[in-house]
């Protein structure tokens, strides 16, 4: 059996890759590329991948290798990333996480709508990679069933 592996998905700039190093206890530089990077906990997918709906059935096709999906929105650019109900696509659980909160608080209701309209329920994590805010709930969270 494959090791199952915490898929991450969120627009360009939104902290994928920040998210991905903490996760996988990586303490090296970014690397930003356009392919997809498997790291030892998680999947990182490439934003390219959500800005264009021809993607979404190799989105869904690498989730068969996911535990988790965790959706990003990024809480300092509100725009709508996501397609209506696209969380509905994935077999394993989908989690919404608002990045960057420590940078606009005040979007925090967008970010919520946003995650709603997407199909992502309860609970959502808010959360700041780059300061560690946040962190430890969402590892208990995709870590206490290991």
């Amino acid at each position: 059996m494959r090791k199952k592996r915490i898929m991450i998905i969120g627009p360009s700039r939104s902290g994928k890759t920040t998210l991905a190093n903490r996760l996988n206890e990586y303490e090296g530089p970014l690397r930003r590329t356009q392919d997809v990077i498997y790291g030892k906990k998680t999947i990182d997918i490439p934003s390219s991948y959500i800005e264009n709906a021809g993607m979404y059935k190799h989105i869904i096709s690498i989730s068969q290798d996911a535990s988790h999906v965790l959706l990003l929105v990024d809480s300092s650019k509100q725009h709508q990333v996501y397609s209506p109900g696209f969380a509905k696509s994935f077999q394993c659980p989908v989690i919404g996480v608002i990045t960057k909160m420590d940078l606009m608080l005040e979007n925090e209701a967008l970010s919520l709508k946003e995650l709603k309209a997407t199909g992502v329920g309860e609970p959502y994590y808010r959360i700041s990679a780059l300061k560690g805010i946040g962190m430890e709930a969402l590892k208990e969270y995709l870590f206490s069933t290991e």
